[in-house]
């Protein structure tokens, strides 16, 4: 009996992804970077000796994208099928759509950072503006104006908007709760200016006209937060599985203690993440302040006595009132502004790292 006939194997060379009708999965990359490349070039080029304030990033971005999408959907049409080319198009155009939405942004700390990195040194952020009509100063008393009338009004916003939650998620029934919702929504769109003109009538009839202290501000602000701290809690404090409520009632724990040690442990990174959206939302705000807070070039630490700056109103006055040197105070501005910015990009990387911090873990 004969033996069976081996299977021969075939030796001839695997088709590559070209070959095959395929585009390989670094083909997109590599022309979306070709794309760039080429674009920021040609603007490089346009823009010699012009400086990189006036180097215009959007354009190139976008031309840069428009060359990726128009090689990678005639490449896709030559390799691949046609139906796999409109598949490719399509794609490019809602990605185009997100890049679209991000150029403003991207273009705003292109700017911030290339017209305030200028001014960013030590006399920035250790002297004030006091005596200062031309070139020099710096912004320290902003910045530590910012810093205590921001926290101030968290220290205000924070026990008040999260007790407001509680009460809305955990007990609230009735009328009384669908008043406090209809009402926190109301407050939630309050232009900022009404805020400090409330705040200003408050303490007009409390110290008389012509006050301006930190906590004017910090009180303006807190009206401005509690809405978002509130509405954000409330969402967060909602999510949290019955269950767990129900567990700890059945082990005879009161409602209070179940809702501090089973409801906010739970929701605390949710409810971390509302309170820095609050603060971001609060922090960059000029008119309340310019009611309230008032205006000042020396440094002043108290909250509760005479004016104090801040950033956002540092960075307007440098625009309105650029003294003798109108270069030296735009870039001032333009430092404020940085600083700013850096500051609410700080506070949003403390609050991811608190809430991955003490977030629940489910795991065994």
């Amino acid at each position: 009996m004969a033996a069976p006939a081996t299977t021969a194997v075939d030796a001839r060379p695997a088709a590559n992804s070209l070959t095959s009708g395929q585009l390989p999965g670094w083909m997109p990359w590599t022309l979306l970077a070709i794309g760039l490349v080429v674009s920021f070039s040609v603007f490089a080029i346009l823009n010699f000796g012009h400086g990189l304030a006036s180097f215009n990033i959007v354009g190139a971005l976008l031309v840069g994208y428009l060359l990726f999408a128009i090689a990678l959907v005639a490449l896709s049409r030559v390799v691949e099928t046609g139906r796999r080319a409109v598949d490719r198009l399509a794609t490019t155009l809602v990605a185009l759509a997100f890049v679209i939405a991000l150029l403003p942004l991207v273009s705003l700390l292109y700017t911030v950072v290339i017209d305030g990195i200028q001014r960013f040194d030590a006399e920035f952020f250790s002297s004030s503006m006091r005596n200062i009509v031309g070139d020099g100063g710096g912004a320290v008393h902003a910045i530590w104006g910012t810093l205590l009338i921001t926290l101030a009004a968290t220290v205000i916003s924070v026990p008040v908007g999260l007790l407001t939650s509680i009460y809305l998620v955990e007990y609230g029934r009735g009328r009384l709760a669908r008043a406090i919702t209809f009402f926190v929504d109301v407050m939630t769109g309050i232009p900022s200016i009404v805020a400090g003109l409330f705040i200003v009538a408050l303490f007009t009839l409390v110290a008389g006209p012509g006050s301006y202290m930190g906590v004017m501000g910090s009180l303006a602000l807190s009206v401005l937060m509690i809405p978002v701290v509130v509405r954000s809690s409330e969402e967060m404090l909602r999510l949290v599985p019955n269950e767990l409520r129900e567990a700890s009632y059945a082990l005879g724990v009161p409602k209070w203690l179940t809702i501090a040690k089973v409801v906010l442990p739970t929701a605390i990174a949710g409810i971390t993440t509302g309170v820095m959206l609050s603060i971001a939302r609060v922090i960059g705000e000029t008119a309340p302040l310019l009611l309230t807070a008032g205006f000042t070039t020396s440094l002043n630490v108290n909250v509760f006595d005479q004016p104090m700056m801040t950033l956002p109103v540092f960075v307007y006055s440098q625009f309105a009132n650029p003294g003798t040197n109108i270069d030296a105070a735009l870039s001032r501005a333009w430092a404020g502004a940085l600083t700013l910015i850096i500051i609410v990009m700080a506070l949003n990387l403390i609050a991811r790292i608190i809430a991955k911090k003490f977030a629940p873990k489910f795991g065994r």
